[in-house]
């Protein structure tokens, strides 16, 4: 992979007093001085491949480091720090090849434990950050995973494909027919919800997958017993904080 020259820090014009008063009142995290909250679509634009997986500790709470193979062209626009969601996971381009077509990305024993296919090699669904311009194909998208589902029943019906997913217990209160959900990264509809029985048991949630999907994502590849990546609608997770607050009792 070809080494990356880093460009040099921006020289700031503002007077010293004034950014030493300004870091000691608000002192600002290092993450924040680099990126800003990124947004998705669900709408993927490559299907790439896991082909390394490198430890970054011996421990259990060291992550790893990705590398990812791409689309011919696919890295052209990319730049060093770039956010793109990986089966609906957004993670940051550490490094990058156009001419190898590869990147790497780091991720957290965290995220690997909160994530489903990102400890093997694979096909990932990938998706670059929402620009300014760019139309919302899907919908509102954050790239944070809320929890794992699993397949429950993947079988074509005519031209398209039935998907039945088993949601999570703590997921299945955001989900609605009609509403939106992420699976591995794809903007999807849900078409029928049914709660399954006990307390802490989630629900089943089946989805019409259309050709142009399969054949253009990583969800082909799915079978009955895997494990996806799923985030609920945005606007899904608001309502709910306002009925929560609602429902507090006055003092």
């Amino acid at each position: 992979m070809d080494a990356l020259v880093y460009p040099e820090p921006v020289k700031t014009a503002w007077p010293t007093d004034l950014c030493a008063f300004l870091f000691e009142v608000a002192p600002i995290h290092p993450h924040y001085l680099r990126k800003y909250e990124t947004m998705f679509t669900g709408i993927i634009t490559g299907v790439g491949r896991i082909v390394a997986i490198h430890d970054l500790g011996r421990s259990l709470h060291h992550g790893k480091r990705l590398t990812i193979e791409a689309p011919a062209g696919y890295l052209d626009d990319v730049g060093l720090g770039d956010s793109i969601a990986l089966n609906g996971a957004c993670m940051t381009v550490t490094t990058f090849s156009p001419e190898s077509r590869q990147f790497t990305i780091d991720i957290s024993a965290e995220s690997l434990d909160k994530t489903s296919g990102l400890d093997q090699q694979g096909s990932v669904n990938l998706e670059k950050a929402l620009r300014a311009h760019d139309r919302l194909g899907g919908h509102i998208v954050s790239g944070h995973v809320d929890g794992v589902g699993q397949i429950s029943h993947f079988e074509q019906i005519g031209e398209s494909w039935e998907l039945r997913i088993l949601a999570p217990h703590a997921l299945a209160k955001y989900l609605a027919y009609k509403g939106s959900i992420t699976v591995n990264g794809v903007s999807l509809t849900v078409n029928r919800v049914q709660d399954q029985a006990g307390l802490e048991a989630g629900c089943e949630i089946s989805i019409n997958l259309i050709p142009h999907t399969v054949a253009n994502t990583a969800l082909g590849s799915l079978a009955a017993g895997s494990r996806v990546n799923l985030e609920i609608d945005l606007i899904a997770r608001y309502v709910e904080r306002m009925l929560a607050d609602h429902r507090k009792p006055s003092v």
